[in-house]
């Protein structure tokens, strides 16, 4: 068999269709419509479960493995329409005040409309409220608010426009490849769907036969905490792949793929860590071993909590500036690609 080269074109082209594509957890129907079309060109058998998430059969026979990397994003939604017709929001998964002020966002509405605006602190300008500006620390709660790019001066106005408590706001992902560099919000998690999208079609090209019943599993809810509470009959092992948060004291590097040892949840399956630590050895892939608290967890954890029988693993490229402006570096994908391919044909 000929090696399996990474494919780094078509992972980056399909990452930034991803990123391209709204997705706030909760409303992940464009985005799975899309992961259902790049299945059916790829010829890769799938379901949509009825929660919403699609899983891919890989084939193979017996002890059953998911790979899982997460569709859904971190975004807002609509708490209440303020007085002046501007909105105040609450964060969807992880995302902070300080983190996304100054983001351009669009707002989803239940009929189907969708507005652009900004996301402001209250008050917004520097030049004339600067002392308010200094002593208020950014919170969605209290002094921050979505401004509509619409001509509204009252919450009628903005009512009219068909704006209601709960609607979905989803923030401009902004992707940019500079030197090697991917700068993006939703780095996490679409730069490792892009990963299994290339091994997915690096392995039609080249007819692979595996040697285990293998599962992708795309799953929409993983920054809220139950992506994979659900999981197909007989899974033995889950790997999730996804980012690793790099920062004081971690190992983790843009450059390198992480294994990891732990989270803010549980230690990860000590056999199963060290058969993917074992195989970056011996395939001179460029690794590091990391722990990350105290507020990471993966959908491993989430197949845990919901009862299932399952040893479980993540690996993932090294990412900095988690849950905002996020960046890693092609390499780094190159090196979790070159492990999670190395793991599927041992």
């Amino acid at each position: 068999m000929k090696k399996l080269e990474f494919d780094k074109k078509y992972c980056l082209d399909v990452f930034e269709k991803l990123v391209g594509i709204d997705s706030t957890t909760g409303k992940c129907d464009d985005i799975e419509k899309a992961v259902c079309a790049m299945l059916d060109d790829l010829g890769v058998k799938y379901d949509v479960i009825h929660k919403g998430g699609v899983i891919a059969d890989l084939g193979g026979e017996g002890n059953p493995l998911v790979v899982t990397a997460h569709l859904d994003d971190i975004g807002l939604m609509v708490r209440h329409i303020n007085a002046d017709g501007t909105l105040k929001v609450c964060s969807v998964g992880g995302l902070y005040a300080f983190y996304s002020v100054t983001e351009n966002v669009r707002v989803y509405t239940r009929d189907g409309k969708v507005l652009t605006g900004t996301i402001c602190r209250t008050p917004n300008s520097i030049h004339v409220t600067e002392d308010e500006l200094r002593k208020n620390m950014a919170d969605f709660e209290k002094n921050v608010c979505i401004v509509l790019d619409e001509d509204v001066k009252c919450a009628e106005d903005t009512k009219k426009l068909g704006v209601e408590t709960g609607d979905v706001i989803a923030l401009y992902p902004r992707f940019e490849f500079q030197n090697g560099y991917i700068k993006s919000r939703f780095v996490d998690d679409k730069a490792a769907v892009a990963i299994l999208f290339a091994v997915l079609k690096r392995f039609k090209e080249e007819s692979v036969k595996l040697g285990r019943k293998v599962y992708f599993y795309f799953a929409e809810y993983e920054e809220i905490g139950h992506g994979t509470s659900v999981l197909p009959d007989g899974v033995k092992d889950i790997l999730a792949v996804d980012i690793a948060p790099t920062g004081p004291e971690q190992t983790s590097d843009e450059k390198k793929v992480s294994i990891f040892a732990k989270d803010s949840r549980f230690p990860y399956h000590y056999e199963m860590t060290n058969e993917l630590r074992s195989l970056a050895i011996e395939n001179g892939i460029d690794y590091v071993l990391d722990i990350f608290t105290p507020h990471y967890g993966t959908d491993c954890d989430t197949s845990l909590v919901a009862g299932h029988d399952v040893r479980h693993a993540a690996i993932g490229f090294g990412t900095a500036n988690s849950h905002g402006y996020e960046r890693t570096h092609v390499e780094g994908l190159k090196q979790t690609y070159d492990l999670l391919v190395a793991y599927l044909l041992k």
